[in-house]
């Protein structure tokens, strides 16, 4: 049998501090992820269970979006993946029971962690007006009530259809379709907070918002530079990837401000090598760049690659590219001293990686939230493509652009519609398909989302997944602007932060899961997904729902439209709730690359979507060929006496869902409320190891932001920096501190200063 729920929420800010791990996985992992799967799921539920994830006819993991390889390992999961699955597929129950004897202000009290252990969703939820507890509701009336909320507003646009990665695309499709029937095209997502800086970057270099590489490219590449991405906890089964490729032969290149341990060495737990030998090193050469310094770095490569005799692909910068003079041009101003301050690295080292870069023709830059989360993240990652153009490996075998994506379906969101400013093209396939005039508009995405909630033009707050409160920066703004809405629904699984920070009324609608089977009139059906290189498969759970009557995301959609858009509505949403392929047949017909969805997406291992620059080194820009781009050199300044504070994940965690109290590969254990800062700057700034101190954020506004009581560690974080989880720094992230262009949160470049602790918020009661 699983064990209990925690009943008390254990203490985050007094962890046992220890050395750094120098590798990642091994038999540590395998252990970690069977005594997690054990206690959660029971071990023969755990062990059926996990040999199901990524499995042609078994689900897709909740977790990342890596891709799976062309023949799947019997165990194709990571120790973060196996956590997902538990925490999922839990024997843990929350019941009408649980709401009744915790009011609603008591669960405010609690931990992230804490709630989130407590088990799945069992039934509906609505929290009336002026109610201190949930109490269960039914099906009809919970529709009914979002239906009169909706119907109150003076306009569609006083609505917010929030959605998280983890939606699948026949979900997506149906929740998009149905905000534009109402009239809205306020669809901000989890993208709007993470990857949305490389969508805005791409699609105006190379037409596309997406990586142009797949698992095989990544298999022939002569050098791939990984730059502000933390594989090992974040993506642990890319490890195998960058394995298999150095074993071709391939160079890799760590660019981050951390030395982290899964790019170091990995101990691959599917090999003997991995389990009872030394693993395989992975970074031949680590760039321990200071925060926000990449553009400066990625401008003297091109400069120095520029110079060099033979340096350029002439004949593919003539044939295929724009504004190549212009880029050259703004690259020889590329002033040594501000690269060197920007980045702290020696001028030895760039130069090293640029040699690298020269003897290699195939090369592949991956990032990830190191690189979006800036003011200046759309130029980096502009600067990023220029790096690759230059050289032709765009359009080649073994090199390319590859984002590395978060949560599973993120991607596959944002094909299905999830998008606040939809391409006219798009529009125009949902007109002519569903014979409608949908918005043209541009709506809100999340960070305006959260201002128009503020400001009283968002009333109504509706979640598909995820944990909006918990992943918003700024979260006391965000918790008032939630506050001030007539009504907050969340769709969801297991019990989060989100489901106590609500509006004058409150539903928590829960559903099925990936693990579950989803068994309708119609029989078993599936659903399907994009991973993060536009791979699209099927998924498909298999356990018992963990309680009688729940609903799908799909279903609960369509259930929703039709008690929004009354009987009079002429789509058959009953279809589409009783039958997915119905709604894949729609798709099809709508969205680029999906002709023939029912037929391919059930061949083994689904299909791929068509990438022009991938493909065929076609471009759809608005010059019909790869744009080089002039990005003039910036980075952050940081006043004296002040640390530029990044927000990261522990390996205990996966976005705003905290598995347990540790961070093995950081050292970090049974406490979350730290915040690593390198020695040095430590001594200059007074800051003792293993002292306490308020974190306060300094931003333009004027606005004290404080998160209280962080045990100091030292650790060798670049100079200048300093780091610590989220959610618990999200506090520190000013609203208005964006990214040009993408409006993504930067936080990865916060200003802080330390001072003394004023004991306030200590524990579990702040997450």
């Amino acid at each position: 049998m699983a064990k209990q729920a925690p009943s008390t929420d254990p203490a985050q800010d007094a962890p046992a501090v220890g050395a750094p791990k120098h590798a990642a996985a091994g038999l540590p992992a395998i252990g970690h992820s069977l005594r997690m799967a054990r206690e959660q799921m029971g071990t023969a539920r755990a062990v059926s269970t996990l040999l199901k994830v990524n499995q042609q006819g078994g689900f897709d993991c909740p977790g990342c979006a890596w891709p799976e390889p062309d023949k799947p390992h019997t165990a194709e999961f990571c120790e973060n993946g196996a956590k997902a699955v538990a925490e999922e597929a839990t024997e843990r129950r929350i019941t009408a029971e649980f709401f009744a004897a915790h009011p609603v202000a008591e669960l405010a009290e609690r931990s992230g962690y804490w709630l989130g252990q407590q088990g799945r969703l069992t039934e509906p939820m609505l929290l009336a007006e002026g109610a201190t507890h949930y109490a269960p509701v039914s099906w009809e009336r919970a529709f009914e009530i979002v239906a009169e909320e909706l119907r109150a507003l003076d306009t569609p646009d006083g609505a917010a259809f929030y959605t998280s990665g983890r939606t699948s695309n026949e979900a997506a499709f149906a929740y998009q379709l149905f905000a534009r029937k109402l009239g809205t095209n306020n669809l901000p997502d989890c993208s709007n907070m993470c990857h949305e800086s490389s969508g805005s970057a791409l699609v105006e270099t190379l037409g596309v918002g997406k990586g142009s590489v797949s698992l095989k490219d990544l298999y022939q590449a002569d050098l791939i530079i990984v730059a502000g991405q933390n594989p090992g906890t974040n993506h642990p089964r890319m490890l195998s990837a960058l394995e298999r490729a150095k074993r071709a032969g391939a160079t890799v290149v760590s660019v981050n401000p951390l030395p982290e341990a899964g790019l170091e060495r990995f101990k691959n737990p599917q090999n003997a090598r991995g389990l009872v030998g030394n693993g395989t090193k992975l970074t031949d050469l680590f760039l321990q760049i200071r925060l926000g310094g990449d553009l400066a770095l990625f401008r003297a490569l091109n400069q120095l690659i520029l110079r060099a005799e033979g340096g350029v692909d002439e004949a593919f910068v003539a044939e295929h590219c724009h504004g190549f003079a212009e880029f050259a041009a703004e690259a020889e101003l590329t002033d040594r001293q501000e690269v060197l301050a920007a980045t702290g690295l020696p001028w030895e080292q760039i130069e090293q990686l640029a040699e690298l870069v020269l003897r290699s023709r195939k090369v592949i830059v991956c990032w990830a939230m190191g690189l979006t989360q800036h003011k200046h993240s759309v130029p980096t990652i502009r600067e990023v493509v220029n790096f690759l153009l230059l050289r032709g490996n765009v359009g080649r075998p073994g090199a390319g652009v590859c984002p590395v994506r978060g949560h599973s379906n993120v991607q596959g969101d944002r094909t299905m519609g999830i998008f606040e400013r939809p391409a006219e093209s798009f529009l125009d396939a949902l007109a002519g398909e569903f014979a409608f005039e949908p918005p043209r508009h541009h709506g809100f995405d999340a960070v305006d989302t959260i201002r128009a909630m503020r400001d009283g033009r968002v009333k109504v707050f509706f979640a598909m997944g995820g944990n909006f409160v918990a992943a918003t920066p700024d979260t006391l703004v965000t918790e008032a602007a939630m506050r001030r809405c007539a009504l907050t629904v969340h769709v969801s699984t297991k019990l989060n932060r989100s489901h106590v920070v609500t509006g004058a009324r409150a539903l928590i609608l829960p559903t099925l899961g990936r693990t579950d089977r989803d068994r309708t009139e119609r029989g078993d059906q599936f659903v399907t997904v994009e991973d993060s290189m536009g791979l699209v498969h099927s998924s498909q759970g298999r356990l018992r729902p963990p309680a009688p009557g729940l609903l799908s995301e799909t279903a609960i959609v369509c259930r929703l439209a039709r008690a929004v858009l009354g009987e009079a509505d002429p789509l058959p949403w009953e279809e589409f709730a009783a039958d997915y392929d119905l709604i894949r047949d729609r798709i099809a017909r709508v969205v680029p690359g999906f002709a023939d969805f029912n037929a391919r997406v059930r061949a083994p291992g689904g299909f791929a979507l068509p990438h022009g620059p991938r493909d065929s080194r076609t471009f759809p820009t608005a010059t019909g060929k790869a744009n080089f781009t002039v990005n003039p050199q910036t980075a952050p300044e940081v006043p004296p006496g002040r640390l530029l504070l990044q927000t990261l994940r522990s390996h205990d965690q996966y976005n705003t869902t905290v598995y347990g109290l540790d961070d093995r590969y950081r050292g970090i254990k049974g406490g979350r409320r730290v915040v690593l800062v390198n020695p040095a700057d430590a001594a200059e700034l007074g800051l003792t190891e293993g002292g306490y101190v308020d974190l306060v954020s300094e931003w333009t506004d004027g606005v004290e932001r404080r998160a209280p009581h962080f045990r100091v560690v030292h650790y060798p974080v670049a100079r200048g920096g300093a780091a610590a989880y989220y959610p618990e720094t999200n506090v520190l992230v000013p609203l208005d501190s964006t990214a040009d262009i993408s409006n993504t949160p930067t936080s990865k470049a916060v200003v802080v200063r330390f001072e003394a602790d004023s004991g306030i918020g200590a524990g579990p009661e702040r997450d």
